[in-house]
């Protein structure tokens, strides 16, 4: 396994910068996010970088990156895009779909084997009609990156912090209810970005799934979380986590790392982590961004070859 990080928390800093930096402190693999340039999709904490310009970049000048980040000693573990497919405005939905039509293209020109995203959720649905929706909208996404080579990969996020996500979430991929529906129904089309932490909040046992479906597993996000006892009494587990939830970096937060590294070895899983901060005690600067992934990495090193 090697470590590496998600390109999202540097807004301000170009692709290169960001690599140069990474090679520096012996990083060895990137996720590169990549939502469009002219961005008019929700905003959000964590979401909104563009290290790539997906829009306008040709067949050529994705090569040329994937190039420089190889010379680097750098890998790609994936492009990363994370909205909101199932959004209910059709307009701003169809926007979204060619966006990760244009990311599936780029990376099939980049040789890069993966594209993380969301299959997405409307709140004011239940699940079961949330699903009905992915139904439609997600099979012609799924053909277009196999015929191109590219694996569709959803993060078990189920995106609900705040009160415009509330009470359903944007993301239905969160649970084995519904994971086991995505496999039935996509035989492999789409597989798994697992980040523990969105198993800790939901009491989802990280051992248990992992051994279900450690081999639809293609990519990790380490991001830890913390349980904030105070808010979950103040709140309850009726705010679906709104008030109690904290991401940390990892080491700081709930998360059992060595059992977490020792099951995904059991089934496997060999391909880099892929660290993704969204830790407030890190943030405001450079700087802070920066200590918050090496100390990151520091926590986690002793857990994996």
């Amino acid at each position: 396994m090697k470590f590496g990080f998600l390109t999202v928390p540097f807004n301000t800093s170009s692709l290169n910068e960001v690599s140069e930096w990474a090679v520096s402190e012996s990083f060895e693999a990137l996720e590169i996010a990549c939502w469009p340039r002219q961005n008019d999709m929700v905003e959000r904490r964590y979401a909104g970088t563009s290290h790539i310009d997906i829009e306008n970049i040709t067949s050529n000048e994705a090569s040329e990156i994937s190039q420089y980040l190889e010379e680097m000693g750098l890998e790609i573990s994936g492009l990363g895009f994370y909205p909101n497919p199932l959004h209910p405005d059709p307009i701003h939905r169809q926007k979204i779909i060619q966006n990760i039509k244009n990311l599936i293209k780029c990376a099939s020109w980049m040789g890069v084997p993966i594209v993380n995203t969301f299959c997405g959720g409307d709140s004011n649905l239940t699940v079961d009609g949330n699903w009905e929706n992915a139904k439609k909208i997600w099979p012609e996404l799924i053909a277009y990156s196999q015929d191109l080579g590219v694996q569709i990969s959803f993060e078990n996020c189920p995106m609900i912090f705040s009160e415009n996500e509330w009470p359903a979430g944007h993301n239905i991929a969160y649970s084995p209810h519904i994971w086991r529906r995505i496999i039935d129904n996509w035989d492999g089309g789409v597989r798994i970005n697992l980040d523990p932490s969105h198993l800790i909040w939901q009491m989802i046992d990280q051992t248990k799934f992992i051994r279900e479906f450690g081999n639809y597993i293609c990519h990790v996000h380490a991001k830890d979380l913390k349980i904030d006892l105070d808010g979950l009494y103040e709140y309850g587990i009726m705010s679906t986590g709104i008030g109690w939830q904290i991401p940390k970096i990892p080491g700081l937060g709930d998360v059992n790392w060595s059992t977490f590294f020792s099951e995904l070895t059991k089934v496997g899983f060999s391909g880099p982590v892929i660290l993704e901060h969204e830790d407030r005690d890190y943030e405001g600067s450079l700087e802070l961004i920066k200590e918050g992934l090496i100390l990151a990495r520091q926590n986690l090193y002793k857990y994996i070859d």
